[in-house]
């Protein structure tokens, strides 16, 4: 027999997707026959696959301990560094400036120096995530930029942030804003852009249409540049789609690549500048979360990044 107290963290899930979590060993068709034969009980009392569980609930499961393994807690993250540099931080979400050349997070791979992993060392550090005690959550990314691509990511430290945070990103209410630099100035000053996407996942690499093709999503991309030196342009980004690669391959298509940008960009001009890592920042951060959001307190902040090194070799 197996029993779980239900903490905060874990509050508002199913319970099978709970169990999932908490005994990954026990294969799901059996946890599904416990349920059925009233063998996983919520507080003594028999439940439905479709049940939440609350805060404080008592989860009882009837099962040969030699098949209820229980999860063991991941720890590789401390072997990396918990040098991170926060921008913002309180009880509820963490956002954090990452570095050009770091993953956000492994991909499935063995790598164990990732932003997230990071960001789980400096809050085990802190006291504020034990894996110990948890049954099923971990701090995880809210959203996440390529290697190469610098600027902000946000964190959520409990599970009902991610899940605002989550919603916020898939309803447009977090509005994420970049700089970049491109190698020719765009068509225009300032416009909204829009066109399609597809993602070769086989090559990593994006295709760009002006009209529907099958199998294209939309996309929409809205610039404004900031400041011209003649050659290169400063360009301020938003997104309003968040599709792979959207900023450098829609950029590309419209004839203004950004400089560094290996896949879609000017070969040549990466060359003439020395640089060849995208001249790309997600440098501003601002939430419009509903009223009735515990984390409406949000809105009230316009979360900025350091100025980018590139920004300030070619327009300071």
């Amino acid at each position: 027999m197996k029993e779980f107290i239900i903490n905060e963290n874990d509050s508002g899930q199913r319970v099978d997707k709970f169990i999932s979590k908490a005994l990954p060993e026990l294969p799901k068709s059996m946890m599904y026959r416990l349920i059925r034969k009233k063998d996983i009980k919520i507080n003594g009392k028999r439940c439905d696959i479709s049940d939440r569980v609350n805060t404080g609930d008592r989860i009882t499961v009837y099962v040969k301990d030699e098949v209820s393994a229980e999860k063991k807690h991941d720890m590789s993250f401390l072997s990396c560094t918990a040098d991170i540099d926060v921008v913002y931080e309180d009880d509820n979400i963490i956002i954090v400036s990452k570095p050009v050349g770091l993953d956000s997070h492994s991909n499935g791979s063995p790598m164990t120096d990732t932003l997230i992993d990071r960001i789980k060392h400096y809050l085990h550090n802190k006291k504020e995530y034990q894996p110990d005690s948890e049954s099923s959550f971990a701090p995880a990314l809210c959203s996440r930029l390529d290697r190469n691509t610098c600027g902000l990511v946000t964190a959520a430290k409990t599970a009902a942030a991610l899940r605002d945070i989550n919603e916020a990103i898939r309803s447009g209410r977090l509005h994420k804003i970049y700089h970049c630099v491109t190698v020719s100035p765009p068509p225009k000053k300032e416009d909204i852009i829009t066109a399609y996407h597809q993602k070769d996942e086989s090559r990593n690499l994006v295709k760009i249409s002006d009209s529907p093709v099958e199998g294209y999503k939309p996309i929409k991309t809205g610039y404004r540049v900031i400041a011209s030196n003649g050659k290169l342009s400063l360009v301020e980004i938003t997104l309003y789609t968040g599709r792979t690669h959207q900023i450098r391959a829609h950029m590309a298509h419209i004839g203004a690549p950004v400089l560094g940008d290996g896949k879609y960009g000017n070969i040549a001009a990466n060359k003439r500048y020395g640089i060849f890592r995208q001249a790309l920042c997600a440098y501003e951060l601002r939430f419009d979360l509903p009223e009735k959001s515990a984390f409406s307190y949000l809105n009230k902040l316009k979360i900025t990044d350091n100025t980018p090194e590139f920004e300030k070799r070619f327009f300071s």
